[in-house]
């Protein structure tokens, strides 16, 4: 979408150098269980600059107090995690790359989640692109920061944000199965960055409000938590736990867990902003559209587009219970710009993921960096891409500054 650098890359690119970007990456992260796209994403600085813009105006939306008040409904009472802090340490704001009424690149919001993503990998994944690249009128090479940020900088933040002046053993990664997970590449890239441990919800020991874990024998305090947990997997999966999330623990969330039921799909009804596509839950839907074809329908609190229907129909509408409407939302369809070319001329559509931290003594978390999610299906996961090339993981990369 940055021309002149597209055209170059693509110029440029082999299968060769796709193998030893994979081999590269791997030989840091491990094996990863899903594809890497053969390409960064070039976009324009203002096409960055307006994202991560919009990111800040959502994110003080959902800070209102009338907003939170709302959003808080929710959480469910068997999720309701004490203490919950003022603000999410962590938050994740998803853009499909469209074109704008002007005709210029431009963001409308797919979804947004207080839930940790990918940082760790995405800062070596990006590093990597960068080392590997040699692109003309970019002698400083690309990063994927907001400005003022760096690889070290970034990665600084990062392990600040997390610890919490803690030390890196007295911090876990809290997931079910972490070595199962496919997210496990960036738990390793996590511990590489950090020095925090992934560990199982059930290897998590209790003592009073106090929670522990036994690592080379040692038996150590658990100060704070780097959730991981995704809540339907917990409810499916049920793993035998020393503690509840509801427990009142002493022990610091990032984020707190709350966070994720709150600022979420829940909350896309909940914003008035130009980037944010018209939402309606489906208990407020008083009729379905006679243009049903331009809505997509989602639930809630799935998870890597799990449920989602493109293209619903009135029956699958109908199908959802009147005890479940709460929880699906009917969301305006984004027609999204296929305008990242490949090689042999194929657009690519792309998403890019706004990844934001909050620093100790910020009030709200602000935009950092972010990953990207290339496209040739109807949906942006790498479930509904099978078989296809140039589709999967991968980075929006700009030139570095001064």
């Amino acid at each position: 979408m940055q021309s002149d650098f597209r055209r170059v890359f693509n110029q440029r690119f082999s299968p060769e150098f796709y193998e030893q970007y994979r081999n590269r990456l791997q030989s840091v992260v491990g094996p990863v269980p899903y594809r890497l796209a053969e390409s960064p994403l070039f976009i324009p600085l203002a096409v960055r600059d307006r994202i991560f813009q919009y990111t800040r105006e959502i994110i003080a939306q959902l800070a209102e107090p009338d907003r939170i008040a709302r959003a808080r409904r929710a959480v469910p009472p068997e999720f309701d995690v004490p203490n919950q802090d003022a603000a999410p340490d962590v938050m994740t704001v998803d853009f499909a790359v469209v074109r704008g009424a002007d005709g210029e690149l431009d963001g409308r919001v797919v979804e947004l989640q207080a839930f940790p993503s990918l940082f760790a990998f995405t800062m070596i994944q990006a590093r990597i692109f960068n080392e590997m690249m040699q692109m003309p009128d970019a002698a400083k090479g690309f990063h994927c920061f907001a400005p003022g940020y760096d690889y070290d900088s970034a990665q600084a933040f990062f392990r600040r944000a997390l610890l919490a002046g803690h030390s890196p053993e007295e911090v876990i990664l809290l997931e079910i199965e972490p070595q199962r997970q496919k997210t496990l590449p960036d738990f390793i890239a996590t511990q590489l960055m950090t020095g925090v441990d992934a560990v199982c919800v059930t290897d998590v020991q209790r003592e009073g409000r106090q929670l522990f874990r036994v690592k080379d024998g040692r038996r150590i305090r658990i100060k704070r938590i780097y959730n991981r947990v995704v809540f339907d997997e917990l409810q499916q999966k049920k793993p035998p736990m020393a503690f509840k999330f509801t427990d009142d623990l002493d022990v610091s969330w990032f984020p707190h867990p709350n966070w994720y039921w709150m600022w979420s799909k829940f909350s896309l009804p909940l914003l008035d902003h130009p980037a944010v596509p018209k939402a309606t839950p489906l208990a407020q839907l008083k009729e379905v559209p006679a243009d049903l074809e331009n809505y997509v329908l989602k639930p809630l609190f799935s998870y890597a587009g799990a449920g989602v229907k493109v293209d619903p129909t009135p029956e699958d509408i109908a199908k959802v219970p009147s005890e479940q409407r709460e929880g699906w939302i009917l969301q305006r369809k984004i027609t999204y710009a296929r305008e990242m070319w490949t090689p042999d001329g194929q657009g690519v559509a792309a998403e890019i993921r706004v990844l934001c931290l909050r620093d100790q003594g910020q009030r709200l978390p602000e935009p950092l960096m972010n990953l990207a999610r290339l496209s040739r299906g109807k949906m942006l996961g790498v479930d509904f891409n099978k078989g296809l090339d140039w589709v999967g993981s991968s980075v929006a990369l700009w030139p570095r500054a001064e």
